[in-house]
């Protein structure tokens, strides 16, 4: 029984990813006999997360929960509205703008889908949005999560990859930004299909009232993103800088956070640490165990036989991660496959810069596609729409962030461009 059937059978029958991973390694080593190996798996996953770059996932999950507890969300929604509400379909403009904003807070798509859900989704049934539409908005504007920095994603690729992370949260602001637009682009097409009314634009006072009230919160991922590139902190002090600014904001300036709240943040902020640490010890485990049976070489070998064109290469790899998102999760992705692709790309020349943006987009527009798209359970678990519905509704906020990927691929510079003119 090979590796990849018995992690297939794991993954169809339900089992958590992150048991999938371990169990997997488990089986595999019992039916090959190699029952020495045992002793070294539980070293392995105590020093899998044993590593002072993955302690900024904490710090950065604390931030965002600090900051969605302290009136965050109402601020940046408002400031959207007042910016953007008067146009054609404008609630769709809203929640693209709010998602990319708390995208630049809370780093996980998971995270802006379950807020988005809540919040901006009842606001578009209010006015008539088309349940299906605003789910698809709602979920489709989450994937900017991972890529608008700061982002676990890219954490977690520095670290597999050994890659400087400040350097790719640069490298994923661009990405971002074009992501945005293009789903800009999708709101205006939809409000000019269905004929939406436009509605009075607000005044330049209303404007410049919101944005000073939403101004502490704009503020924080710039002063992380300025720290780390400027040299003043590391992404992981960027993080506990995050959580002390954002503790500060809800609490003093806001006044929404309170002490009593604490509690239920730190609680919140170690059950979904906790898991991204449990699955990178497991796919630690994993990772190891097909090393050594010399899978990495084997996929290595075929690839660079089908072609050593990069752009042949590039587009093979984004097939095979766009298919690999639709079943495993990213951050467990992350952890067996950059191991395995990266020294295939380092050989044909491409920045592993470059390629980290490449693969985490790839790996996050699995999270709104069947049949495992976490961020489309987790939409319509909140919002009540069908897995089925929504599953179809996001088909073209799928193939934007498709066309996105294209470009990005095969136009480094737009992706390498900001970090070598600050890190340069």
């Amino acid at each position: 029984m090979s590796i990849a059937l018995i992690f297939m059978v794991l993954l169809l029958a339900g089992v958590p990813v992150a048991f999938v991973l371990g169990l997997t390694s488990v089986f595999y080593l019992l039916v090959s006999g190699n029952y020495d190996f045992f002793l070294t798996i539980p070293q392995r996953m105590i020093s899998a997360p044993n590593n002072f770059s993955l302690l900024a996932i904490p710090l950065f999950v604390l931030a965002g929960e600090i900051m969605n507890s302290g009136g965050i969300t109402k601020r940046l929604a408002d400031f959207s509205r007042a910016l953007v509400a008067h146009l054609r379909g404008g609630l769709a403009y809203v929640n693209i703008l709010v998602s990319a904003f708390l995208s630049a807070i809370v780093g996980s798509a998971n995270a802006v889908a379950a807020i988005q859900s809540t919040f901006m989704v009842p606001e578009m049934k209010k006015d008539n949005y088309d349940e299906d539409y605003s789910a698809a908005v709602t979920a489709g504007g989450s994937i900017m999560g991972p890529i608008i920095p700061p982002s676990l994603i890219f954490i977690l690729y520095g670290v597999a990859a050994s890659t400087s992370i400040g350097a790719l949260f640069l490298a994923g602001i661009i990405p971002g930004i074009m992501l945005t637009l293009g789903f800009f682009a999708l709101a205006f097409i939809y409000a000019k299909k269905k004929g939406f009314p436009v509605k009075e634009r607000a005044s330049m006072q209303t404007v410049f009232k919101s944005f000073l009230m939403a101004l502490p919160a704009l503020l924080v991922p710039f002063l992380i993103i300025g720290g780390i590139f400027s040299g003043q902190f590391t992404p992981t002090e960027a993080g506990a800088i995050g959580s002390v600014i954002a503790f500060i904001v809800g609490m003093y300036v806001y006044k929404e956070l309170k002490i009593s709240n604490m509690p239920n943040v730190l609680i919140r902020t170690g059950v979904i640490s906790a898991s991204v640490l449990i699955i990178n010890s497991t796919a630690s485990v994993f990772s190891w165990t097909i090393t050594m049976e010399g899978i990495p070489q084997m996929i290595a070998e075929g690839l660079t036989s089908i072609s050593e064109k990069p752009w042949v290469i590039l587009l093979i790899i984004n097939i095979l991660l766009l298919i690999v998102g639709m079943f495993l999760e990213p951050l467990s992705a992350i952890i067996i496959l950059v191991p395995i692709l990266l020294p295939v790309v380092e050989v044909l020349g491409i920045d592993p810069i470059h390629f980290g943006v490449v693969v985490s987009l790839n790996l996050t527009i699995g999270l709104i596609t069947p049949p495992v798209g976490l961020v489309l359970f987790v939409v319509s678990g909140i919002t009540k729409v069908s897995f089925v519905r929504l599953s179809k509704a996001i088909i073209p906020f799928a193939l934007v962030a498709i066309v996105v990927l294209l470009i990005i691929t095969y136009i480094p510079a737009i992706v390498t461009f900001i970090p070598e003119f600050f890190l340069s």
